[in-house]
């Protein structure tokens, strides 16, 4: 990608705080490469819609700073090459999803004659050409996402937001938003994904930042952020066993097992304590089949972050960022 900025995303010290003293984002650094598909992951109110509403100006920082494609985020040449499909948005029922298009583009600054090409080739890649003049009222809820996506990706924007994208569209459907996705990508755009789909993500995104209670948790490649849990000498096993009595399952449950087939999988803090386990096992007559370990995923760092960040916030030791 030929810009003059290696990052389309820089934040740094970025903080926002409502009136009540509620902390949205504290002190947020953030990189987002150019050319890259980011997602940023976190759970209820930790500020990522907030963050994605600063950044366009949408809400006014507080304190810190930020570039959005080489310039100030307060400029609005900045947002001139942005597109954006807010989370929960609500187009006129009246209109048609090809009117739709039309005004947002309008918006945008988008020539008349240009516009009308551009908005026929991204309903028709979002698949919602058969249904360009059909009145929104009459769309499902993901059918309405779709026209959300086109709208957001007209005027050829060299960053485009996307808050929740497969929000209420079906399997094959996220499928398809997925291919669409990677193809920007393809044609030099930055993709800064919200998404709560945590396998979407896994699947679509170069890099990936984890936020809790306003801040940046960890931020890295997926593959980085997924073997985080193994960083710390962790390491989760199933184990396929004959039935367990249930006074040890509910030994078990407190110690974070779930129910895995003929088994359960289970997070150990250690290696060794594979082997602790295992004897514990025998000792209440356990037969033991199988002990299979498993591999790290997203959704596990995840879970496993969140959870380590919220007992330390308790603790009065905030964790580091990453």
């Amino acid at each position: 990608m030929d810009n003059a900025f290696s990052h389309a995303i820089e934040t740094h010290g970025l903080s926002k705080t409502y009136k009540g003293r509620i902390e949205a984002l504290k002190a947020v650094d953030l990189n987002v490469r150019a050319g890259s598909i980011f997602g940023l992951l976190g759970p209820n109110g930790a500020g990522k819609s907030t963050l994605v509403k600063v950044l366009l100006s949408i809400v006014r920082a507080s304190a810190g700073n930020a570039r959005v494609l080489g310039q100030d985020f307060r400029n609005h040449e900045a947002r001139r090459a942005v597109g954006y499909l807010p989370e929960g948005h609500r187009f006129p029922r009246y209109l048609t999803g090809w009117q739709v298009c039309w005004y947002f583009g309008r918006l945008a600054g988008i020539e008349r004659a240009e516009l009308k090409h551009d908005i026929d080739e991204k309903l028709e890649l979002v698949d919602m050409s058969q249904w360009a003049r059909t009145k929104i009222s009459k769309y499902s809820k993901g059918m309405a996402q779709r026209v959300g996506l086109a709208q957001a990706m007209l005027g050829k924007p060299k960053l485009i937001f996307l808050d929740e994208p497969t929000d209420g569209v079906d399997p094959i459907g996220r499928r398809e938003i997925r291919d669409v996705i990677k193809g920007l990508k393809e044609h030099g755009a930055t993709i800064f994904l919200n998404s709560h789909l945590l396998s979407e993500v896994e699947q679509v995104c170069d890099e990936v930042a984890i936020m809790n209670k306003g801040r940046i948790i960890r931020q890295g490649s997926v593959e980085a952020v997924s073997k985080s849990l193994t960083d710390t000498g962790g390491v989760r096993v199933r184990f396929v066993t004959s039935p367990v009595s249930p006074s040890l399952w509910q030994r078990l449950q407190g110690r974070g097992a779930a129910k895995e087939g003929e088994g359960f999988e289970i997070s150990l803090p250690a290696r060794d304590s594979v082997c602790a386990l295992i004897d514990e096992l025998r000792k209440e007559n356990v037969s033991i089949y199988a002990v299979e370990p498993q591999r790290a995923n997203l959704e596990d760092a995840f879970v496993e972050l969140i959870k380590a960040e919220d007992d330390s916030i308790e603790t009065g030791h905030p964790g580091r960022t990453h």
